[in-house]
């Protein structure tokens, strides 16, 4: 959530880390600060709550001179917005800036105390710039005294350090959230996104997890993980590929696709430790409120309200909560109990989504213990009146038939129902498990991802239908939903979802040769039930394509298409079962010559009721 922005260079540098930061401001922040070394050797720091307009402002009365600085838009996670809390952060003649969390923080305070250092926050960042300062104090070398500290820290972290009496350098580090060196001519850049960059430079190196880097104006030397010196490759960027235009893709929704690996690297990025989700990434006030909670109310719309189906499985299934979903559209107009110690989750892409919006305000009226946002976009008013938010960082989504919304927000939602769980019925163990396949996700999507072309070949079958029958059985049902969406948003082609043990009970009748059929099917305790079910579709003469884990034991037939996905945690099954169906309704659409990315009657963001 946090940006990070540096530079050392032989020009003023204030304004370059001011202009990073307003690049920064689509990620959600509270505060802002720059600390700069003017060219005698002096640390000056300015820090402002608020927005990055209130630095600007504070800079315009006291500007700070000098080549090397760095500045940082800070969210909160311990400790309310303020200015002591605010980064950077500063021990003596050292400053450092921190995005992520430090999960042994209290444990290091305490010993940091011991030797003397007073803390002035309220934040885990501290113990960090006082540590560090506690080598230095031995080493006499910035390098060395980050490099030492680091050992020691637990958790997640993007961090940049200065130091007064070493001028002419910056130091970096990350594990867990994700920063980048800018390469310029006699001046080097660093920041947690490219993007607060673009305007110095188009040439960029990538520090990769467990990197510790010194920048200078005229090189930068990296070290790996295990200390020792590396090359990572400067790549230059292609202005028209990086902005918000298709490249080398045909449509948008199809580059969106494709994104997803990334863009779910980047929403865990600074939320996972090596076992543990750092729930304090959402908010400060997290715990205290969600340690009270013992209902959960999802409400939400479209793609969103699939998301909230699929969530509910979560937190009733690992949170042990109860847990009920509701379309804002109908849960504003009929009457209903708030139990006690209810949390309200409100899902939205655009955060303006007209009756999710209503259905917030209507809560805040009725005796519900808190509010928390899932949205994509920072500044919008589903977050601005929750009171907790957790932003699911997609990035702009151009393509009006979500994709890397609905898949982001499902990884929000598993770190809340690992929050949750831990004041309930999650063990340590099964945290440990979810956090391993959260960890191996972006790559088994884009292992998913590599199907494309057997996909592609599929949709052919669906060239000349009218109608179709997507099918799952427990939590991959409003995977099917989220996939018979999809399919009638851009190819218009009526499509409807069931539960599969529901096919007996009436849609069975519409089965035939001229309306296919669509299951998911990965290796769970549902699979047998769903292998019978599917034979049903078959006795009947239906057209059956399957989207089933390898390890299944499924083998293609007359009417029966196949295609193999990886074997996946069952966590994470909705998010990679997702893909596939994405690309059929993709494919289709193509074939049916229909409007991709903006499809017919349909707005992206819907803000009227």
């Amino acid at each position: 959530m946090c940006g990070i922005v540096g530079a050392v260079a032989q020009r003023e540098v204030s304004a370059i880390l001011l202009e990073g930061l307003r690049r920064l401001e689509y990620r959600g922040y509270d505060s802002a600060g720059m600390a700069v070394i003017d060219t005698d050797s002096t640390m000056s720091a300015l820090k402002r709550v608020g927005k990055v307009s209130a630095l600007t402002e504070a800079l315009d009365s006291s500007p700070l001179p000098g080549h090397t600085g760095i500045a940082h838009t800070r969210w909160a996670t311990h400790g309310q917005p303020s200015e002591k809390n605010a980064h950077p952060h500063q021990s003596e003649k050292l400053s450092l800036v921190h995005n992520g969390i430090i999960e042994n923080h209290a444990a290091l305070k305490e010993r940091l105390e011991g030797l003397g250092y007073e803390f002035q926050s309220q934040t885990d960042t501290e113990t960090i710039v006082h540590l560090v300062h506690h080598y230095y104090q031995q080493q006499r070398d910035l390098l060395g005294a980050v490099k030492l500290a680091v050992t020691e820290l637990e958790g997640a972290y993007g961090l940049a350090v200065i130091h007064a009496d070493q001028p002419d350098r910056l130091v970096c580090a990350r594990k867990g959230s994700p920063l980048v060196i800018g390469i310029g001519i006699g001046e080097n850049f660093i920041a947690s996104d490219q993007l607060a960059l673009r305007q110095v430079t188009d040439r960029f190196a990538y520090l990769e997890e467990g990197d510790i880097a010194e920048v200078a104006a005229g090189h930068f030397r990296v070290w790996d993980e295990h200390n020792e010196p590396v090359i990572r490759t400067v790549n230059q960027i292609d202005t028209a590929a990086e902005s918000a235009d298709k490249g080398s893709y045909r449509h948008y929704m199809l580059k969106e696709i494709y994104e997803q690996p990334e863009v779910i690297r980047r929403s865990l990025a600074g939320r996972l430790g090596s076992r543990k989700v750092l729930a304090e990434a959402l908010g400060a006030k997290a715990g205290e409120i969600l340690s009270s909670i013992e209902t959960v109310q999802i409400v939400a719309c479209g793609t969103s309200y699939h998301a909230g189906m699929i969530a509910k499985y979560w937190i009733e299934g690992y949170a042990g909560l109860t847990c009920r979903v509701e379309v804002a559209s109908e849960f504003r107009y009929r009457k209903f109990k708030v139990q006690p110690n209810t949390l309200l989750v409100t899902i939205s892409q655009s955060g303006e989504t007209a009756d999710t919006l209503a259905a917030l305000r209507l809560a805040k009226t009725l005796n519900y213990a808190a509010t928390l946002a899932i949205c994509n976009v920072n500044q919008s008013s589903l977050v601005r009146e929750s009171d907790l938010f957790l932003m699911t960082e997609a990035g702009p989504e151009i393509g009006v038939a979500s994709t890397k919304a609905f898949t982001t927000q499902l990884v929000a939602l598993i770190l809340l129902t690992v929050a949750l769980g831990r004041y309930h019925d999650l063990s340590e163990q099964q945290e440990e498990t979810i956090v391993a396949a959260l960890h191996a996700l972006p790559e088994l999507l884009s292992e998913t991802l590599t199907l494309d072309d057997d996909i592609k070949n599929m949709s052919n079958a669906f060239a000349e239908k009218q109608h179709a029958l997507f099918l799952g059985r427990g939590v991959q049902w409003p995977v099917a939903m989220e996939g018979a969406l999809k399919l009638k948003e851009i190819s218009y082609i009526h499509a409807e979802s069931y539960p599969a043990g529901e096919l007996k009970h009436g849609p069975l009748a519409l089965v035939d040769g001229d309306m296919p059929v669509i299951a998911v099917a990965p290796n769970d305790e549902l699979l047998e039930k769903l292998k019978s079910n599917l034979q049903e579709v078959q006795a009947r003469g239906g057209q059956l394509f399957v989207f089933a884990d390898k390890s299944t034991g499924f083998k293609e037939a007359p009417g029966l298409d196949i295609i193999e996905l990886p074997h996946v945690d069952d966590i994470i099954a909705p998010i990679i079962y997702t893909i596939p169906l994405q690309l059929l309704s993709y494919h289709v659409a193509i074939l049916k010559g229909t409007d991709v990315d903006q499809p017919r009657n349909l707005a992206k963001s819907v803000t009227v009721e």
